[in-house]
């Protein structure tokens, strides 16, 4: 490590408060660094769905490739984006807490709120049309499921970029992830929480991964995790990755801890949401608490209850 740590970071506004987050938090603890920005394929091809790309780590294989060449010490992430399995020589060193893991609707007109039913916590009977966008199959998933009749359409960009989009198009709005919008203060008044939708596995967090055998910025950002963050993201993550999940598969898990409880909640759906398996198990946090392995059986669980069903369909129709 350099006697400056050099962060890895996209050059988006939302990924530069994030690099900028962890380059605050090193300084209290003196620790000096800098930020170095780097490109990724998810930032060139603004075009493509995600889920469509066919590659894994779209937001994270240009900075890993920074990190095994040491052209930076760390690199900061959206937790979500980074795949389950870590690139051969990177090692997660942080996670930070949570922030918000909730989706959000950002709508053109207040009317839909009641009449698509958003804020209730029950399916919708609402069958009519609506015309939306988002470029997660997940989300996009879910919403089909509750509401069948709406046609949904591709919106990829950085943050500013997709909420421009929304404002100059025919649509009736578009699904966001709540905590990029309100980390860098974009959130417009004209949205609401889909409580009702499961986020994607680790949603909200934020990961700091470096080399494998850097122990030096392992250190250095140790400082920065937070366990019970850590904690619930590895287990929603341990749960994608038994359903051989990733960005084209609509995956969803929670796991919260709160008085004493671990409660996970989990999701697979067909990319058309109409088939959709869910589990939703709860844990005593007491002296006999053993995580280690609630993702993994909490997915094993799923399948045997309708999920492998689903799975299979989903490889079926990649091949």
């Amino acid at each position: 490590m350099s006697t400056v740590l050099k962060i890895g970071t996209r050059d988006s506004q939302l990924a530069v408060w994030q690099a900028v987050l962890v380059k605050d938090e090193l300084a209290k603890s003196g620790v000096d660094s800098e930020l170095v920005y780097i490109k990724s394929d998810g930032d060139i091809d603004l075009v493509t769905p995600i889920y469509a790309m066919n590659v894994q780590g779209v937001f994270t294989k240009a900075l890993d490739a920074a990190l095994l060449s040491k052209r930076i010490d760390i690199a900061v992430h959206s937790m979500k984006d980074v795949p389950t399995q870590l690139a051969q020589g990177i090692a997660q060193s942080a996670v930070l807490k949570r922030a918000s893991y909730k989706d959000i609707f950002v709508y053109k007109n207040e009317d839909v709120i009641e009449k698509w039913g958003l804020l209730d916590d029950i399916t919708s009977s609402f069958s009519g049309p609506g015309l939306l966008a988002t470029s997660s199959v997940r989300r996009k998933a879910q919403w089909l499921h509750r509401y069948p009749g709406h046609i949904i359409e591709n919106l990829r960009g950085n943050v500013n970029t997709r909420l421009r989009k929304v404002d100059e198009s025919n649509w009736d709005g578009a699904i966001f992830a709540a905590a990029g919008l309100e980390r860098i203060n974009v959130r417009p008044a004209n949205s609401v929480e889909l409580n009702w939708m499961l986020p994607a596995p680790a949603q909200g967090a934020i990961m700091v991964v470096c080399r494998q055998d850097d122990n030096a910025a392992k250190q250095c950002c140790s400082i920065l995790n937070d366990e019970e963050t850590a904690l619930c993201a590895r287990l929603e993550r341990d749960f994608l990755k038994t359903l051989m999940g990733g960005c084209s598969t609509p995956i969803s898990a929670l796991a919260e801890i709160s008085e004493g409880v671990l409660v996970f909640k989990g999701s697979i759906l067909s990319t058309d949401g109409k088939n959709k398996a869910i589990i939703e198990k709860s844990f005593a946090v007491n002296n006999n608490f053993s995580p280690a392995n609630i993702g993994v059986d909490c997915a094993a669980d799923l399948l045997q209850n309708g999920g492998a069903n689903i799975v299979q369909t989903i490889r079926n129709a990649a091949n």
